[in-house]
């Protein structure tokens, strides 16, 4: 993304975000939307704070991700105004006076301390939405997160700007590149947690700057979905690596998972990549009109079509799909919306009146069932995983004749396959930004 690229979008999209914001307040009867960027937690019985994460309602207007204490205001037919605390602090680094390309468009008052953003609120408190956690209470602007308000704007979240487009691009950029240095590092006998440095070195981002907590799995680590632990001795015998990781820019987040092989021509990598062209045409599904709902009962069954034609299931695809089998090697959901969270708001939002969409039948870890549109973006993760819990549960039921057992003992060393991208719909084909980004730097 070119330098000029934010001062070139940006207004359209604070420009949007006013309009939402006014019809988002009609709606609740309100006069002004306030919204503190967050204020640092601590933990009990310490004086440590846990890492500082900006209120995401607070972050959709401005790119800024450090600035505990600070609030935003909007009030119709205003400029907005950001109250910016630069505190007298001599024990951390002190945030810089705000400049760059997104100053124009804010009433600016910096502030000393959190105590002072007081007197530059609304005075009528009552006629204040203002959305927040409880910590964020200022006085009497207490945050009263009006479901009216909070659903209509959720809602059009989903329907992302071009600028978001833009900071989405950067920061998949960022995660390619970190994700390239992670193979690297894989292909190299690293440990986990070596692997995992890599990535945060490629990055340049901590584990405060990622988007969530990387996954590195090496071997049967990647039959844990959300493994985490990050072994520091590499084992003896490398076999596989799952990589499960983002990176962040301007606020907005990228979710990219790869499965690699340790030798490349044999029958685990021939998984990976039959699971790789499913998961390739499940991406050309993100088309308007299409039920994202659809997309995960249609991966089911194109990976129970992989498990058979792999020997691992000896039922048919429908089969394999009807008596539940197919749960057990794809136990959680498609995906979900993205953007400026990784599990993105109002996945199951029926309108922007709020209401819910319901999940298919036994499938209890979908993240989103609305109907896609142009402007959002979701990802696509299909997997197939050898989950000793859930084979267990499985050789135990009616269905144990189901599979070929020494298959799945053949498998069940390099723990599993997961190929994620972060796909937008558009008016017209799929644009997948994970792909596009893994390109760029072939």
């Amino acid at each position: 993304m070119s330098a000029a690229d934010p001062a070139i979008l940006y207004p359209q999209h604070v420009t949007e975000l006013q309009i939402r914001a006014t019809e988002a307040l009609a709606r609740g009867g309100f006069d002004h939307l306030l919204v503190p960027s967050g204020t640092l937690h601590y933990q009990v019985f310490d004086d440590r704070d846990y890492p500082y994460a900006v209120n995401p309602q607070f972050k959709a207007w401005l790119p800024l991700v450090r600035n505990p204490g600070s609030w935003l205001v909007f009030t119709p037919g205003h400029k907005p105004k950001l109250i910016y605390l630069q505190p007298f602090d001599y024990w951390h680094v002190v945030p810089e006076a705000p400049s760059g390309w997104w100053v124009e468009h804010f009433e600016i008052a910096i502030i000393r301390t959190p105590a002072e953003a007081a007197q530059h609120l609304p005075t009528a408190v009552e006629r204040c939405a203002i959305l927040g956690e409880p910590q964020s209470a200022l006085g009497g602007f207490v945050p009263n997160n009006p479901p009216a308000v909070v659903n209509y704007l959720e809602y059009h979240r989903a329907f992302k700007t071009p600028y978001e487009f833009a900071m989405m691009r950067e920061a998949t950029r960022i995660g390619v590149r970190a994700h390239r240095a992670a193979e690297a590092g894989f292909r190299a006998g690293l440990s986990e947690f070596d692997i995992h440095l890599a990535y945060c070195a490629a990055a340049r981002q901590d584990a405060n700057d990622l988007p969530y907590r990387n996954i590195v799995a090496l071997n049967e680590h990647g039959a844990v979905l959300h493994y985490t632990e990050l072994a520091t001795q590499a084992p003896g015998d490398v076999r596989s690596f799952l990589i499960d990781a983002g990176a962040s820019f301007g606020g907005y987040a990228s979710d990219i998972t790869r499965t690699y092989a340790h030798d490349t021509g044999g029958e685990f990598q021939a998984l990976i990549d039959a699971v790789d062209g499913a998961q390739r045409r499940m991406c050309d599904q993100v088309r308007p009109g299409t039920d994202y709902r659809r997309i995960h009962l249609d991966a089911h069954l194109a990976l129970a079509g992989i498990l058979h034609d792999f020997g691992i299931s000896r039922l048919s695809p429908e089969a394999t799909v009807e008596t539940g089998v197919s749960s057990v090697f794809f136990p959680h959901g498609i995906g979900h919306g993205i953007g400026l969270q990784v599990h993105d708001v109002a996945g199951f939002a029926q309108s922007d009146r709020g209401g819910t969409i319901p999940k298919p039948d036994g499938h209890p870890y979908l993240r989103t069932t609305r109907v896609l549109e142009p402007g959002m973006v979701v990802t696509i993760e299909p997997g197939i995983y050898f989950v000793d819990l859930l084979l267990d549960g499985l050789k135990r039921g009616e269905y144990a004749g189901a599979v070929d057992w020494d298959r799945i003992a053949a498998f069940r060393p390099y723990g599993g396959i997961r190929i994620e991208d972060d796909v937008a719909c558009t008016e017209a084909a799929p644009l997948n930004l994970t792909r596009d980004g893994f390109a760029e730097t072939a």
